[in-house]
């Protein structure tokens, strides 16, 4: 059975970086592809990106598009998501999960995701 895990959050001041790890094992031959959410207390869970495991495919959230870059290291089974230029409004809990979205075309279309790692964003 697949298991995903996702470590790296944290509290950070605006503008400063951190990057997530979606660090995955069990059956992983057939995922199509790794995408990451992140839930805010009060707010819609929300879409951030998307990788497929080829790596040849990536997609983000509009609100995230040019701060944040999602790559993969098959060899170590892991997604990264790097997190540039940090805001408040990023502060989340934020998960990463499975997808059959090969071409990722819907950013947060996972089957099911993981504890979460939480970021805070403040000054």
């Amino acid at each position: 059975q697949l298991q995903l895990v996702e470590s790296g959050g944290g509290l950070v001041k605006p503008g400063e970086s951190l990057r997530l790890s979606c660090a995955a094992s069990g059956f992983t031959l057939n995922v199509a592809a790794i995408g990451w959410i992140r839930q805010a207390p009060g707010k819609e869970r929300e879409g951030v990106s998307c990788i497929s495991t080829s790596g040849d495919a990536t997609n983000y959230a509009d609100s995230v598009k040019g701060r944040f870059t999602i790559s993969i290291n098959n060899a170590k089974n892991t997604v990264y998501l790097q997190m540039d230029s940090l805001q408040p409004e990023d502060t989340a809990v934020y998960h990463c999960g499975p997808s059959n979205d090969y071409q990722c075309l819907r950013v947060g279309d996972i089957n099911s995701w993981g504890p979460g790692t939480p970021v805070t964003v403040a000054s």
